[in-house]
């Protein structure tokens, strides 16, 4: 399946375009904005998220969704939250400076002398950023690409590696089998673009994810095109800074290659997924996360919302080493929660597991459901929507 997008840029005035390409971001995904937002950028450590959670319930704030992601070492979570009494937004500066130093002392806690963190804590704005494009902001300003690093292989997925096309050859013969991020940069000097290859995995959100990444370096997307066969993704830009350069430096390059990896890398769900809905209460999810600290587990990512008096959150968990838990440890985990808890395995090896059944079972089935993924992962819902999140994807003034 393949989609191409040619000179969006000219189509539209691109003042009014940065207008509608806002509203449709936060009308997607976005938390009402009648809340106090709290963000933090740290370094990655068990426990931390519950401890902030504790510290805000003990000062009377209920946190109404939140969105945390874990990559590199790093961590970064967005909480909206409100007064607990009258369930209004916290807009008392004092109130908000307090709060503020108790979660920074919590933080301090946890990093050495010199090592990076951000909190920040303010009143409802009248706009706000969807909340996984601001999470791109956040790592990405963290600075957690940094160690991002291609694995060699082809873009184009032949077995060959950057330096084979050169003449080199590296030995790798597994073409489309390899599936780790490939980024290649090249130069079109001809039209004076910059032309962006990346391959990897195919999975909802990658668009987006991709378009973040380029968007918040201040690319301006001319033309795209995008294939995806057999659960592997090769997507083509000819992009241009807002200044008109295109990338012409080793370093340029290299920096927009980590920083695409990240993007992509910043969603991979490791571990567990458990799926918990209780009634939600002040301190909610202090208790879950603390049960989660006991018993020696990370949170790899999450997301919290409510709705009425309901709470729902997803988790993905491992224990303190990265490694998937054991069940005895889950269903310890399952009787402390105060809540139901749903589990899923979402393991590559279990997915290849499943996906070798399915085709033992019916080939001709299994093909429908590829063919039926692939396309709703980079299929016409975003891609009808292209145009209002590429080149007019204007970087938001943080």
């Amino acid at each position: 399946m393949r989609f191409d997008l040619k000179a969006v840029c000219t189509r539209t005035n691109s003042k009014e375009a940065l207008l509608y390409s806002e509203a449709e971001v936060i009308s997607s995904k976005h938390v009402a904005m009648e809340h106090t937002v709290l963000e933090i950028t740290v370094a990655d450590q068990p426990g931390l998220l519950s401890e902030v959670l504790a510290v805000l319930a003990e000062l009377g704030c209920h946190v109404a969704a939140a969105v945390a992601w874990t990559h590199n070492h790093r961590a970064a979570c967005i909480l909206y939250v409100d007064d607990q009494e009258g369930g209004r937004p916290i807009t008392d500066k004092k109130r908000l400076s307090y709060i503020q130093e108790q979660l920074q002392t919590v933080v301090e806690a946890h990093h050495k002398n010199g090592e990076k963190r951000s909190v920040r804590l303010t009143a409802p704005a009248p706009l706000q950023t969807h909340v996984e494009r601001r999470l791109h902001q956040l790592m990405l300003a963290d600075e957690d690409y940094k160690t991002c690093e291609c694995c060699g292989r082809s873009v184009e997925g032949d077995g060959r590696s950057h330096k084979q096309h050169n003449g080199i050859s590296n030995g790798h013969t597994d073409g489309m089998s390899c599936e780790c991020i490939h980024v290649l940069i090249e130069n079109c000097k001809e039209r004076g673009y910059s032309v962006v290859n990346m391959r990897c995995r195919d999975r909802p959100k990658l668009l987006f994810d991709t378009i973040c990444a380029l968007t918040d370096m201040h690319f301006i997307v001319f033309h795209a095109a995008i294939t995806s066969k057999c659960s592997i993704a090769v997507q083509e830009y000819y992009v241009r800074h807002k200044d008109g350069c295109t990338l012409d430096t080793e370093n340029e390059k290299q920096k927009v290659t980590q920083c695409l990896i990240a993007a992509v890398k910043r969603r991979a769900s490791q571990g567990l997924r458990l799926d918990i809905t209780a009634n939600d209460r002040l301190g909610l999810l202090a208790d879950v996360t603390r049960v989660f600290r006991e018993y020696g587990l990370s949170v790899s990512r999450a997301e919290i919302s409510t709705r009425a008096d309901k709470a729902t959150g997803m988790f993905y968990v491992t224990d303190a080493s990265g490694r998937k838990i054991s069940r005895d440890t889950l269903e310890a985990v399952k009787r402390e929660i105060d809540g139901t808890v749903q589990v899923y395995d979402t393991s590559p090896s279990s997915l290849t597991s499943s996906s070798s059944s399915m085709i033992g079972q019916n080939r001709s089935r299994s093909s429908e459901v590829d063919h039926r993924s692939s396309f709703l992962s980079l299929g016409s819902l975003l891609w009808s929507r292209f145009e209002r999140i590429s080149s007019n994807f204007g970087p938001t003034k943080l």
